[in-house]
């Protein structure tokens, strides 16, 4: 079993330790954000707000200035705006080839068709 099925299985609201009743009072409930499973031991970085690991510090900031952008000071807005603008640019570079790559694969399946038929 995987770290990330384990506490699936420990946050289930079926659980058949939890009260029929769903009043349990003494167990904590966590947010309903995303699990987050980080491999290959200690992760990166960790928010300092809610404590989610993340594999490279700039998913953290990015994580950061999207879901608690009320709490950053100065440095850390700005830390927050040159990923964001640096992700931006990489999605960018994606989209294209992705295109480049799709237009590719439509000429070569086209050019197979017209030598085969």
């Amino acid at each position: 079993m995987s770290p990330f099925d384990a506490s699936r299985a420990t946050n289930d609201p079926g659980d058949s330790d939890s009260d029929p009743n769903g009043d349990d009072a003494e167990t904590p409930r966590r947010d309903a954000g995303p699990e987050t499973a980080v491999h290959g031991g200690e992760p990166a970085a960790r928010c300092p707000y809610c404590r989610q690991p993340f594999h490279d510090e700039r998913f953290e900031t990015l994580h950061r200035g999207l879901e608690h952008p009320s709490t950053l000071s100065t440095r850390e807005r700005a830390a927050f705006e040159r990923a964001y603008a640096d992700e931006g640019a990489d999605i960018r570079r994606f989209r294209l080839q992705a295109l480049g790559t799709l237009l590719l694969v439509y000429f070569c399946m086209l050019f197979l068709y017209a030598i085969v038929t």
